[in-house]
């Protein structure tokens, strides 16, 4: 049986799904909720320094990419930071955590970029009993106006100051959260490993516009008439996010710094992207806003099941397992061969693979056979390029085959020379692959 308890960080919790800091970990009342739903840790939602109040929009402040049946692809925010009392927070968290203490409980924070205010913060969450910290270097939005959050994640030596200031603070684990909106993540990464930092999170938000109301000609979501850009997740970014989290797992310089991921996900089969791509944890927001806090049961059941079948017993054995599969391009082995095939049984006729070919491609499908409708791949033209499987709305009526050794290409009419295996030794050099 499938062990999902997990050890990140030095922090433990029973599974390796946590909420992020976000509107569903503001107060006790979701928390617990949450935790009664079986998630297995929660980032509570970023406290600020005492003083002045934040004061967020009393107006739309989430906006949506959906699909044309309405499902949510991607989600926009302009929430700041929680803009309930510090003190408040400090009491319900150490309440939480003294009701759920087989639960992980992290502390996102966020405060101006001085020392003063990271030792004065930090001193105030002593006595909560928070199991770690995550640093709060992403929000792309509003606060980071005032100097904080993405001002700073876009800022290496801004990283590794505060990051070291919080280690030397604190005793607790620190998590850096890492933002986007930035070139080269390892850059930030190697900043916060070098700052001290026990792990790193991301991503956070991407900065963004949802629309324009084609009527008014003005922004949307808005309030007043103005809008503001906002952070940008959900599915949508998903791709994105596991392309930084697996740049982080493979870069020499970050080697067996911890990751949770963050971004688009929200089914096990999501999960097992981030974590076979080096994710110790992985953090959910905008599927529990849409859908609930009980979608972790599913995660769970299926990543369980997934495990079994597999034959793995705990968590850490697939964590990191796909990442030798990244390669930069020119390490591809150009002399793999494939090419599509149309199973003809399951092909509805509908004829998008061939509009796909003919119009953007290679024209490599036919139309017509003995004058009926039929879509067949002509092989002396396929480059195998995919585009044909993507769009076919029948699942797995296109797949690809490799070539054999051998076997001749039609397009080139040369013979397949290198297999994947043989490729192996020769991962340095492509140029030097020999029959």
């Amino acid at each position: 049986m499938a062990n999902l308890h997990t050890t990140f960080a030095g922090i433990s919790s029973p599974n390796p799904f946590w909420l992020a800091s976000a509107p569903p970990t503001d107060k006790a009342t979701n928390v617990n909720r949450a935790f009664e739903a079986g998630w297995g840790g929660v980032v509570w939602k970023t406290l600020g320094e005492a003083g002045p109040p934040v004061v967020n929009v009393n107006g739309p402040r989430y906006g949506a990419l959906l699909t044309p049946d309405r499902r949510l692809m991607g989600f926009n925010n302009i929430e700041l930071i929680t803009d309930r009392d510090l003190e408040l927070n400090l009491k319900e968290i150490r309440e939480v955590k003294r009701n759920w203490p087989d639960r992980a409980m992290i502390v996102s924070l966020m405060v101006p970029c001085q020392e003063e205010s990271w030792k004065a913060i930090l001193a105030r969450l002593v006595d909560t009993g928070a199991d770690g910290i995550e640093l709060n270097f992403g929000c792309p939005h509003g606060m980071s106006e005032r100097g904080m959050g993405a001002a700073v994640g876009q800022v290496p030596e801004y990283i590794e100051m505060v990051t070291a200031w919080c280690k030397q603070y604190s005793k607790l684990p620190v998590i850096v959260k890492l933002t986007p909106n930035i070139t080269d993540i390892r850059k930030p990464a190697q900043a916060a490993k070098r700052g001290g930092a026990d792990a790193v999170s991301l991503i956070n938000t991407i900065n963004s516009i949802m629309g324009v109301d084609p009527y008014s000609l003005t922004m949307t979501p808005n309030t007043g008439g103005k809008g503001s850009h906002g952070g940008y997740c959900g599915p949508a970014v998903k791709p994105i996010a596991l392309n930084m989290v697996a740049e982080i797992a493979r870069d020499p310089a970050t080697a067996g710094l911890p990751i949770s991921g963050i971004g688009g996900i929200g089914t096990w089969r999501d999960a097992l992207d981030f974590i076979a791509l080096g994710s110790g944890t992985v953090q959910v927001c905008t599927a529990a806003m849409v859908y609930g806090f009980k979608i972790v049961q599913e995660m769970e059941s299926g990543l369980s099941d997934y495990m079994d079948e597999m034959g793995f017993t705990s968590v850490s054995q697939i964590v990191g397992k796909a990442v030798p599969t990244v390669s930069d391009w020119r390490y591809l082995n150009l002399n793999v061969i494939s090419k599509a095939v149309i199973d003809q049984d399951s092909c509805i006729q509908c004829g998008r693979c061939h509009i796909a070919c003919e119009d953007t491609s290679h024209q490599a499908i036919t139309f017509e056979k003995n004058g009926q409708r039929h879509f067949e791949v002509k092989e002396d033209e396929c480059v195998g390029c995919n585009l044909c499987v993507n769009v076919c709305p029948v699942p797995n009526c296109i797949t690809l085959r490799d070539l054999p050794v051998g076997e001749v290409d039609l397009r080139t009419g040369k013979p397949v020379v290198a297999t994947h295996a043989d490729w192996t030794t020769h991962a340095n050099n492509p140029l030097r692959i020999q029959a």
